[in-house]
C-alpha cells in the first residue's frame, strides 16, 4: 500500500492508543511484522510547549515508517503540531478526528472536529502545506448516530491534500460500546481515491478478512486486541498477504517479549513511572497465557497463576515484576503450581 512517497509492506497496522501503543509496543509489533504503527496522540498545545511527555511520544519505533498522530483544535496549532513532528524524524502525520474521550473532545479537538467539517478541512489543509511528508486523518462514522458523515469528512480530506484514512466503525456517541460497523465504512471507500484503512474491533486474521470483504478497505488497523499480544498484527498481515496462520510465540517467547517490553519502559519512563505504565501490558501479557484466575484454570494452579498476575500489577519491586515474568513463562510452572 502506498501513502504519498511511503511504502507499506503489508496489510495490517497497529493502531494509535493513548497509553498503550508506546514505543516499545510499536518496536515489537514491527518485528513481528506489522506493516506500520502509529505513535500516541500528541496534543499540539502540549508539544509547541515542549513537554517532557509530549517529546517522549514523537520517539520512533525501529523497523517501520514513523508515524506520528497529533491532535488540535484549529489549523494553526495543527500546522505547528506537524512541523515539530517532521523536524524531529517523523515520516508521516496522522490526524486525530476520531478520539471520543470528553477531555479531547471538550477542547473541540478529535472526534469534535467531525462537527464541523469547514473546520476539519482547514485542519487538514494546514497540516499537508506545514509538511513534506504524507498526511492521513483518522476518523469515526460520525458524531451520532444522526450525523454519520465520513464520507463527506473524508472527501474534504481528499480535497485538502490527506494522503490516507482510517475509519473507525463507530460514531462518538458509542465511544467503545456494541459492536464495530464495518460494512458502515464502505461508503468512505467508495468516497475517495486515497487507500481507506478500517479500524474497529479487529481481533484475529478472520476478522480482519471479513472487515476487508464488509467494507472495501485497502488495509485493517488493530487496536486494543494487541494488548499483551504486540505480535497479532503482524500475525494478521501474513495472513492476508498468504491466506494461512503461522504458530502463535511460544512460552519462551513470549517471556522475552514481556521483559523487553517491560525494560523498555524502564529505561523510557524511569523505574516509577515504567512500572506503573507497565501494569496493565503485563496484566494483558499474563491473561494470554492462560493467567486469567478462574476463568483461566482451575485449582492450585489457577490460584498460584492468579497470585502472579496480581504480583505482577501491584509489586512495586521491579526485581519483583521480573521473577514473577520468569515464573509465569516457565515451562514447569504447571508442575511448580500443583
Amino acid at each position: 500500500m502506498r501513502i504519498g512517497a511511503l511504502h507499506l509492506d503489508g496489510r495490517a497496522l497497529l493502531a494509535p492508543m493513548a497509553g498503550v501503543s508506546d514505543a516499545a509496543m510499536r518496536r515489537i509489533a514491527l518485528r513481528f511484522g506489522a506493516a506500520a504503527t502509529i505513535s500516541e496522540v500528541v496534543a499540539a498545545n502540549a508539544l509547541a510547549r515542549g513537554d517532557p511527555e509530549a517529546r517522549l511520544r514523537l520517539e520512533g519505533a525501529d523497523g517501520g515508517p514513523r508515524i506520528v498522530q497529533i491532535a488540535a483544535r484549529d489549523a494553526q496549532g495543527i500546522a505547528q503540531a506537524a512541523r515539530l513532528a517532521e523536524a524531529a524524524g517523523a515520516q508521516m502525520i496522522d490526524i486525530n478526528m476520531g478520539c471520543p474521550c470528553k477531555r479531547v473532545t471538550g477542547g473541540l479537538a478529535g472526534a469534535a472536529l467531525m462537527r464541523d467539517l469547514d473546520l476539519a478541512g482547514a485542519v487538514v489543509g494546514a497540516a499537508v502545506a506545514a509538511v513534506r511528508i504524507p498526511v492521513s486523518v483518522k476518523m469515526r462514522l460520525g458524531w451520532d448516530e444522526k450525523s454519520r458523515n465520513a464520507a463527506a469528512l473524508a472527501r474534504r480530506a481528499e480535497d485538502a491534500g490527506a494522503s490516507m484514512l482510517t475509519v473507525h466503525g463507530r460514531t462518538r456517541a458509542q465511544f467503545y460500546q456494541g459492536k464495530a460497523d464495518w460494512r458502515a465504512i464502505a461508503p468512505v471507500k467508495r468516497a475517495v481515491r486515497i487507500p481507506v484503512v478500517a479500524n474497529g474491533d479487529c481481533a484475529s486474521s478472520e476478522d480482519a478478512s471479513e472487515m476487508l470483504r464488509l467494507s472495501g478497505a485497502d488495509a485493517v488497523m488493530v487496536g486494543r486486541a494487541a494488548l499483551g499480544r504486540p505480535w497479532l498484527v503482524g500475525d494478521i498481515a501474513h495472513f492476508l498477504a498468504t491466506g494461512g496462520k503461522r504458530p502463535a510465540p511460544d512460552l519462551a517467547v513470549r517471556r522475552e517479549i514481556a521483559l523487553e517490553h517491560f525494560e523498555a519502559l524502564l529505561t523510557m519512563m524511569g523505574a516509577k513511572a515504567g512500572l506503573r505504565c507497565a501494569r496493565k501490558h503485563l496484566a494483558a501479557y499474563a491473561d494470554h497465557a492462560g493467567c486469567s484466575g478462574p476463568s483461566g484454570a482451575v485449582g492450585e494452579i489457577g490460584a498460584a497463576r492468579a497470585k502472579l498476575r496480581r504480583t505482577l500489577v501491584t509489586a512495586v519491586s521491579p526485581d519483583d515484576v521480573r521473577r514473577a515474568i520468569e515464573r509465569l513463562f516457565s515451562p514447569s510452572f504447571a508442575l511448580e503450581a500443583a
